[in-house]
């Protein structure tokens, strides 16, 4: 019996041949397949029972907004603190703190929705966007050490399990709408799992990982006298460019996340159930674009990828706004689906191949992602609470539309080749030294 079995790898074969058969990291990347499916469900049960907890609250689109801000709050703490810790303490600790924020947020959501507290509620959120921004930054980092150790795509499917996550929770979430299951004791069994899976999980990521203790010669050019010794990856154009990819197609997932069941119930006249239904679509398009996109970047690169999933959001975001059949609508969320999947996961890959201090460009950009991903989407809610859901989503559109002119930033790959190629050539060989000594004696 395997230990570390996960709920993804029936989609996940690899030859013996490869370095994957090295038993403790196909151990660590099936931890990893656990802690990314753990937060997707965590994230889908609370969605989909947000139509739930609104009238349960008894708030307006726009007071649900202020609401969803303790979401932004506690990310934003998150996302700041995430890189800074993992520099000194590594990606395992700060992956578990995370997790058991994400956790006890999920069990403080459920009781603020049972005695009923929007201020507990948004106490709940921010500790579930603390979890998430810190967390999921520190997963992110060591799924791309993972990359570089197997020379094997990985990332978009580790993001896949996070997306299949959402499937689970959400159709769980969608069932208990349909029976009018208790959020708080749904909430409660989530907690429950959630903690389970923690802990198996956790014991296969090693100690380590991620922590800048490279002498500063080896790690990039100086930020300025007497400011440290990290490398200014914020400098690099390249590397922003592809953090702007990340905020685009981040945001088109968590706006989906947040507000899909709401657009469609406010927006589209469906009731709370089918709303949840149309979440569920939309996170299986995210399931299969995420384990379908290791095939599409080995054999079209990641810019044609980035480029043809920011066209498929761009339409499907484009049917849900402007459209009022219903069933266009609940279908064009899959071409939705299918284009946020892989635009945040390809271009944390792209980061990690941009440069050195891999650690330091993989959190950059992680932490671009998910600030648009936690907290983008609740500043929706104020335009919503004005101009109405589906309107509000035209400025998601507009980013996911600008990532199709900057998808060749993610090519990253030549650019690392080249810069090896040209340190090689500065480098005199031994026999060209050994010559030269001949020359001058």
């Amino acid at each position: 019996m395997r230990r570390f079995g996960s709920p993804c790898e029936p989609f996940l074969r690899t030859p013996r041949s490869s370095p994957l058969a090295d038993r403790a990291v196909r151990r660590r990347r099936q931890a990893l397949f656990l802690l990314f499916f753990l937060p997707g469900i965590a994230m889908s049960s609370w969605v989909t029972r947000t139509p739930d907890v609104r009238d349960r609250l008894d708030l307006s689109t726009g007071q649900m907004g202020l609401v969803l801000f303790g979401l932004s709050v506690g990310s934003m703490i998150g996302i700041l603190c995430s890189g800074r810790f993992v520099s000194r303490f590594g990606t395992r600790p700060v992956i578990a703190l995370g997790t058991l924020l994400i956790i006890a947020g999920t069990v403080v959501i459920g009781v603020g929705s049972a005695v009923p507290s929007a201020p507990l509620v948004t106490a709940g959120l921010c500790l579930f966007g603390a979890g998430m921004g810190g967390g999921e930054v520190a997963v992110n980092v060591d799924g791309a050490d993972v990359e570089r150790i197997t020379g094997t795509t990985v990332l978009p499917t580790l993001h896949g399990c996070f997306s299949l996550g959402t499937v689970i929770g959400g159709s769980a979430g969608m069932a208990a709408t349909a029976v009018a299951f208790p959020v708080p004791w749904h909430l409660a069994v989530v907690a429950l799992a959630a903690t389970g899976i923690l802990v198996h999980a956790l014991r296969a990521v090693p100690p380590g990982i991620g922590i800048s203790a490279a002498p500063p010669s080896t790690r990039g050019p100086e930020p300025g006298p007497g400011r440290g010794s990290k490398p200014q990856v914020w400098k690099d154009r390249k590397l922003l460019l592809i953090g702007a990819i990340v905020l685009a197609m981040a945001l088109a997932e968590g706006a989906a996340n947040d507000w899909l069941p709401l657009l469609m119930v406010d927006g589209h006249g469906l009731d709370a159930a089918m709303g949840s239904l149309v979440f569920v679509g939309f996170a299986a398009a995210m399931t299969l674009g995420r384990f379908s996109g290791g095939f599409f970047l080995g054999r079209f690169g990641r810019a044609a990828v980035v480029r043809a999933s920011a066209v498929s959001g761009a339409v499907g975001l484009l049917l849900v706004i402007f459209s009022d059949n219903t069933v266009v609508a609940a279908t064009a969320v899959l071409f939705w689906g299918l284009g946020a999947s892989l635009g945040f996961p390809v271009a944390l890959s792209a980061a990690g191949d941009s440069g050195p201090d891999q650690t330091a460009r993989v959190s950059l950009v992680a932490i671009i992602g998910y600030v648009a991903f936690l907290v983008g989407p609740p500043a929706l809610g104020f335009l919503g609470d004005h101009y109405g859901l589906r309107s509000a989503m035209v400025a998601v559109l507009v980013f996911v539309a600008s990532a199709i002119l900057i998808a060749p930033a993610a090519d990253t790959r030549d650019r690392t080749a080249t810069a090896a190629d040209v340190a090689q050539r500065t480098q005199p060989s031994p026999n060209a030294a050994g010559q030269q000594q001949g020359d001058r004696s």
